[in-house]
């Protein structure tokens, strides 16, 4: 067998090729692993919401207790215990008390694997409605 030979620009093709496919696919990598990320946050986001509004249709005036269980709900993937008020929004709609309904809502930043996609953070919000359960109106 005899050798190839290449010409003299072609050269370096392969390695500009490789160079440029290899960075398309770690990009698309990146985003998938992004994308990944953001729906298992948004689960957890939604469990946590959930695990507020089913407190809250039992005790729904416990605002302050509402907060704590979602904090308590879970620690992985996002640590609940570092929510702040402002991260956790409980509205009641109407009055207080059994027939009405109650809505948690929680919201978080997502830092990003690779900001460059599609900037820094992504905002997530999850929220939970309820039907209050007690007191009686």
């Amino acid at each position: 067998m005899t050798a190839k030979r290449v010409p003299r620009g072609a050269r370096g093709q392969s390695l500009v090729e490789l160079a440029m496919g290899v960075t398309v696919l770690l990009l698309l990598m990146a985003g998938t692993a992004d994308l990944g990320r953001a729906f298992y946050s948004y689960l957890s986001l939604r469990d946590a919401a959930q695990e507020g509004a089913a407190y809250g249709s039992i005790a729904p005036a416990d605002v302050s207790g509402i907060r704590l269980r979602v904090r308590e709900s879970s620690s992985g993937p996002i640590d609940f215990a570092d929510f702040s008020d402002d991260q956790i929004l409980v509205q009641v709609d109407g009055y207080a008390c059994s027939g009405y309904s109650i809505t948690v809502t929680v919201e978080y930043q997502l830092p990003l694997v690779a900001p460059f996609l599609a900037g820094g953070t992504l905002n997530l919000s999850a929220s939970a409605t309820d039907t209050i359960l007690q007191p009686p109106c």
